[in-house]
């Protein structure tokens, strides 16, 4: 990871997409992109909303095996390679939420990041799908970062995951200075995944960016959160774009001196020696797990 430079610009952008269609939809990304790229030229990367490449949206009625087909797509594929071109051509780092990847038979629900020179040097499969909603995808298995020269060190991490703790945390014990949070969440639980974000930003001391889309799969409330726990930017509702600056080398200051001058956790995990049961035994064999249920919706349908 190379030494931090000058302060890097991300816009968060909160939007709709064009439903079951990735052509569209990536004309409406591509446009917002470009009209970043030319009116906030210290911005150096993009980021959209979870499922956003894939043009998806509620299923408030089975889509059909050709709109099913348009919006599954191998990395790299058609949807990748547009992606990869829009990078290159507007010369900023592009994470563009996910997009359902194809790979065989099997469906993952995939973050990418796209250099400017419109590679894609990282590839993250959600590791927690919202099951059993999200019946249709296979959970990943590797955790992800990436280096942004003269930036830092950076995590992805999609939607529910952000309701295991010990994803965010892996990232940050990985090295991760800043954590890209792409989701899609329309229901009541947005107001406490505000709050998980603050307290991911807090408890690992790392940025923390989430961004949430509109309309039927999604209630805005994107969210910038800095290494000490301090709101950088709340989006409203509507569709909207927010730009934050991440300032190279914060996180590292803050994990040496203590939060708020405070709290030196990760120095105290480090040296304390400490292990922690749930981690070197089996969750199953846990004490909350006896008498839990099967994994089933509220209806009771597995």
């Amino acid at each position: 990871m190379s030494s931090p430079t000058k302060a890097f610009g991300i816009a968060g952008v909160q939007s709709a997409v064009v439903p079951w269609d990735p052509e569209a939809t990536f004309e409406k990304m591509a446009g917002v992109t470009r009209r970043i790229a030319k009116g906030f030229p210290w911005v150096g990367m993009m980021l959209f909303h979870e499922l956003a490449a894939s043009g998806l949206v509620q299923f408030d009625k089975p889509p059909t095996p050709e709109q099913w087909a348009a919006v599954r797509s191998p990395i790299p594929g058609p949807i990748t390679d547009r992606l990869c071109e829009l990078a290159r051509s507007t010369g900023l780092w592009l994470v563009p939420g996910s997009l359902y990847e194809a790979d065989g038979d099997t469906l993952y629900n995939t973050a990418v990041a796209i250099s400017p020179q419109g590679e894609v040097v990282a590839r993250y499969r959600k590791l927690f799908p919202w099951y059993p909603f999200e019946a249709e995808t296979t959970p990943g298995s590797d955790y992800c970062v990436f280096d942004v020269d003269g930036v830092g060190r950076f995590g992805l991490s999609i939607c529910y995951d952000m309701w295991f703790p010990e994803t965010v945390r892996t990232l940050a014990w990985m090295g991760a200075e800043v954590i890209l949070h792409p989701t899609m969440t329309p229901t009541q639980d947005r107001e406490l995944e505000l709050v998980l974000s603050r307290a991911h930003a807090i408890t690992n001391q790392v940025y923390f960016i989430d961004v949430n889309g509109i309309g039927p799969w999604g209630g805005g409330r994107s969210l910038a959160v800095d290494p000490e726990g301090q709101v950088l930017h709340q989006a409203g509702e509507g569709e909207t774009f927010f730009t934050v600056r991440i300032e190279p080398g914060r996180v590292k200051r803050v994990r040496e001196l203590g939060t708020l001058g405070l709290v030196q956790s990760w120095k105290q995990l480090r040296d304390t020696g400490m292990r922690f049961p749930p981690y070197q035994e089996e969750f199953e064999k846990g004490v909350v797990s006896e008498g839990l249920g099967g994994l089933k919706t509220p209806g009771g349908v597995a």
